[in-house]
């Protein structure tokens, strides 16, 4: 049987069988790849990664009170679309934020729509933001 996915060995791949039309196949939880032919003949191949990555969820939710490290990189994760590190990291697939050194706030964020925002090494939850600032427990 000819390799249809060209990049992938076969011997490593759960067995499947293709036709013409379409074909499924699943390999663990939350992965799955689907190989589909148009009417015109173009073959594509997509995949849904949606359970590889842990979708979590938090459990409770309070308003920041006072200012605090914690508290300031929230904020700049809430003003960039983001709940927090941990729902930036599953949406941008990223395992390290860009910190600044000396005082390991968040340098550079992406937006959903790919916009960048760049943040200064001091202090931007001024005291009159605090109380905006959403703190999730998990």
């Amino acid at each position: 049987m000819e390799n249809p996915f060209g990049f992938m060995d076969t011997n490593t791949m759960p067995s499947t069988s293709f036709s013409s039309g379409e074909a499924h196949m699943t390999e663990g939880a939350g992965v799955s790849c689907s190989r589909e032919t148009d009417s015109l003949g173009d073959t594509k191949l997509t995949s849904d990664l949606s359970g590889a990555i842990a979708d979590i969820k938090p459990k409770s939710i309070h308003r920041a009170k006072t200012w605090s490290d914690e508290v300031e990189d929230l904020y700049r994760f809430q003003q960039a679309g983001y709940r927090d590190e941990i729902e930036y990291k599953q949406v941008k697939r990223v395992s390290v934020v860009e910190r600044w050194p000396k005082t390991g706030f968040v340098k550079k964020l992406q937006r959903r729509d790919n916009t960048f925002y760049y943040y200064d090494k001091e202090r931007e939850c001024e005291d009159k933001e605090v109380h905006k600032v959403k703190v999730y427990a998990y």
